[in-house]
């Protein structure tokens, strides 16, 4: 059943952290289309009606990087106004180990590349993608 609401409402996407090599590399994406064409950025996508945040990381990261199977935790949600050039977006960002050598990956949907980085190497990125896998990674070193 539709309801109209006086206030607007924000959008809700999932971003993917997917590490491996001991937390040494993490997947990132080039983006096909704007905002932040041709930039790489961290797998996720839009949130679809009929599925649950846990759903939405999984299937986003198989459309765009073909990797299934990995066991995904959520980590924390980003909630800046600003985040997303397009409109008011709140993001839920979930994390999982890939193990070693074993993920092969294949770019699709939205995605023009998938590719691994070194944590300590990495090229620019869209979005707030930097300042989510700086706390990623501060949290990461916290926890050992």
């Amino acid at each position: 059943m539709p309801y109209t609401y006086e206030y607007s409402r924000p959008a809700v996407t999932v971003d993917i952290i997917v590490l491996r090599n001991a937390m040494t590399q993490v997947l990132l994406i080039k983006r096909l289309l704007p905002p932040f064409e041709n930039q790489w950025a961290l797998p996720g996508g839009f949130v679809e009606m009929e599925e649950t945040l846990e759903k939405a990381a999984e299937r986003e990261l198989e459309e765009e990087t073909g990797i299934t199977g990995i066991s995904l935790s959520q980590f924390h949600a980003f909630s800046d106004p600003d985040r997303d050039p397009r409109h008011r977006t709140i993001s839920v960002v979930f994390w999982g180990e890939a193990g070693q050598d074993k993920y092969l990956t294949k770019a699709g949907s939205d995605a023009k590349e998938a590719k691994w980085f070194e944590i300590n190497n990495l090229p620019s990125l869209a979005f707030d993608h930097d300042k989510i896998l700086r706390k990623a990674v501060t949290e990461l070193i916290n926890r050992m």
